[in-house]
C-alpha cells in the first residue's frame, strides 16, 4: 500500500542551499517590473550592500517587502526566512521551494528552522530575517522577540540594517489590498563581529529596537504620499480601532469604504488616500491617527486589567490546523477541524471545546504566550500548541483587542516582551511582572 504523505516530515528533512542564481535573477528582473516591486514606487536610498556570510534584518512592515530586500541587494542572493505555516499553503509551497526560503516557527522555539539558517551561513550566504517576528500590525513597529539578541551573539557574523517606510501603507494586516503610493528602503552595516562580542544581549536588543523605531501613519503626516484604496481606505480599519474614543463602547466601530464610525453615539471620520481622519463634525472625538488610536486602546487595557483581578475576555471560536497530506487551498490559512471558547484571564490564555470530534482543552501561562503569530489578516489569531499550529477564528472580529490583551497580561505578570521606553508613559505608576 502506498504510503501516505507527510508534508510535515518532508519540511522538517529539507535540505536548504542558496538560491538558485538563474531562478534568483529571473525573481529580481520580475521585482523590477510592474509585476512586481515596481507598482510601489519603491526608492532606495543609501544602500550598503550584504557581504556574506551574514544576517540581513528589517522592520518588517508588509507582505511585499521581500521585493524591495532582494532589488536593493542584488546580484547578492538572500535567503529570506518566512513562517513556517506559510508553506503550507497551495500557491506558495512551489516559489517557496524553488526560492529556498527558510521556514521559522514564531514565537516558540524551533531547532530545525534555527540549523537551516546555519546551514546558510556556513556556505557564505545571508540570511534575511525580521526580529519582529510579524509583520507590523497597527502601523508601528513590535518589539522584537526576546532572544534575538542572544542569538545573534552566538553566530557571531556582521549584520545588517534594513529600513523600511511606507511599506504598511502599500500593504497590510487591516486589508489584503494593495494601496499603490510609494516605499522607500535604506540600509546599512549595524553590528560587526567585533560590535557583537562587545555588546551584552540586551544592549544589542535595545539597539535594534530603537533603530527600528517607526510610525507609518506619523511618517506620512510630514511626507504626505497619496496611496491610491479605490474608495476603499477604510475597510476593516475597525479590526484595530475597536473601541469608540468618544464614548467607549467597544465592537461598535463600523468601517467601509472611506468612513469609520461608532453605531452606539454615531462618533466618526472619514479618511482620504493620505491616511488623514476627517470627522463628521467638531462634536466628534477622533485621534489625530490611527496608530494614536491603538495606543488609547492599549492603555485603556493597561489600566482595566489592573483594576480588576477578575477580568477574563471570552470569545467562541473555531480551530483550524494545517493537513499532513495536502496543502492548504487560497485563501485559508488552516482547515477547520474544531470549535470552543477561548478565554483570557489573570491565570494565561485557556480554551474548551472540540478538535477533531474529540474533547480538546488547554491552559497556557503567559510565559508561555505573549503575543500571537499573525499570518494574512486579523480575523483570525494564531498558536503553536505542542509545536503544532493552530488558528482561531473568533465568532467577530476582534484579533486586535485580543493582540494588545495577551501582551498586556503578560506584561503585567511576566514581563519578559517588553514594550518601548518611549511609551513608559503607559505604564507610569503601574505594576510590571518582573522576568526569572
Amino acid at each position: 500500500m502506498k504510503k501516505k504523505r507527510d508534508l510535515h516530515d518532508e519540511l522538517l528533512h529539507r535540505k536548504y542551499k542558496r538560491p538558485n542564481p538563474f531562478l534568483y535573477f529571473i525573481y529580481y528582473i520580475v521585482g523590477r517590473t510592474h509585476l512586481l516591486g515596481a507598482k510601489y514606487h519603491p526608492h532606495f536610498g543609501k544602500i550598503e550592500k550584504v557581504k556574506g556570510p551574514c544576517f540581513l534584518i528589517w522592520n518588517h512592515q508588509s507582505r511585499r517587502d521581500h521585493t524591495f530586500l532582494t532589488t536593493a541587494n542584488y546580484p547578492h542572493r538572500l535567503s529570506i526566512v518566512c513562517e513556517h505555516c506559510s508553506f503550507f499553503r497551495s500557491h506558495l509551497h512551489f516559489a517557496f521551494k524553488m526560492a529556498n526560503i527558510i521556514p521559522k516557527k514564531v514565537f516558540c522555539n524551533d531547532m530545525a528552522g534555527v540549523r537551516a539558517m546555519r546551514d546558510i551561513i556556513k556556505k557564505g550566504g545571508c540570511v534575511a530575517f525580521s526580529p519582529e517576528g510579524t509583520s507590523s500590525i497597527f502601523g508601528d513597529n513590535q518589539p522584537i522577540v526576546p532572544g534575538t539578541g542572544r542569538f545573534l551573539k552566538a553566530f557571531n557574523v556582521p549584520v545588517y540594517c534594513g529600513y523600511m517606510q511606507g511599506s504598511y501603507l502599500t500593504n497590510n494586516k487591516i486589508s489584503e489590498q494593495d494601496r499603490i503610493g510609494k516605499v522607500y528602503y535604506q540600509q546599512k552595516l549595524l553590528f560587526t563581529k567585533e560590535d557583537l562580542q562587545r555588546l551584552s544581549a540586551e544592549e544589542i536588543e535595545e539597539i535594534i529596537n530603537r533603530e527600528f523605531h517607526h510610525d507609518d501613519y506619523e511618517w506620512n503626516k510630514t511626507h504626505h504620499v497619496l496611496y491610491k484604496s479605490k474608495g476603499q481606505i477604510c475597510t476593516n480599519l475597525s479590526d484595530i480601532l475597536y473601541r469608540c474614543p468618544k464614548c467607549g463602547h467597544e465592537f461598535e466601530m463600523t468601517s467601509e469604504g472611506n468612513y469609520i464610525k461608532c453605531n452606539h453615539c454615531g462618533n466618526g471620520a472619514t479618511m482620504d488616500d493620505y491616511y488623514d481622519f476627517h470627522p463628521y463634525d467638531d462634536k466628534c472625538i477622533i485621534p489625530e491617527t490611527p496608530t494614536k488610536w491603538v495606543h488609547e486602546e492599549r492603555e485603556q487595557i493597561i489600566k482595566e486589567i489592573r483594576d480588576n483581578p477578575n477580568y477574563c475576555f471570552k470569545v467562541h471560536c473555531k480551530i483550524g490546523t494545517l493537513p499532513k497530506d495536502h496543502y492548504v487551498q487560497k485563501p485559508a490559512t488552516s482547515e477547520i477541524v474544531g470549535e470552543g471558547d477561548y478565554s483570557i484571564d489573570h491565570k494565561g490564555v485557556h480554551f474548551r471545546g472540540t478538535k477533531d470530534g474529540k474533547e480538546f482543552n488547554f491552559d497556557l501561562d503567559y510565559k508561555a504566550v505573549w503575543t500571537y503569530p499573525m499570518t494574512v489578516d486579523l480575523s483570525i489569531f494564531s498558536l503553536y500548541i505542542n509545536e503544532e499550529y493552530h488558528d482561531f477564528y473568533p465568532d467577530y472580529r476582534c484579533v486586535g483587542k485580543v493582540i494588545m490583551l495577551t501582551e498586556e497580561m503578560h506584561r503585567l505578570h511576566v514581563n519578559k516582551f517588553k514594550n518601548f521606553p518611549w511609551f513608559d508613559y503607559m505604564y507610569e505608576g503601574k505594576s510590571l511582572g518582573i522576568d526569572e
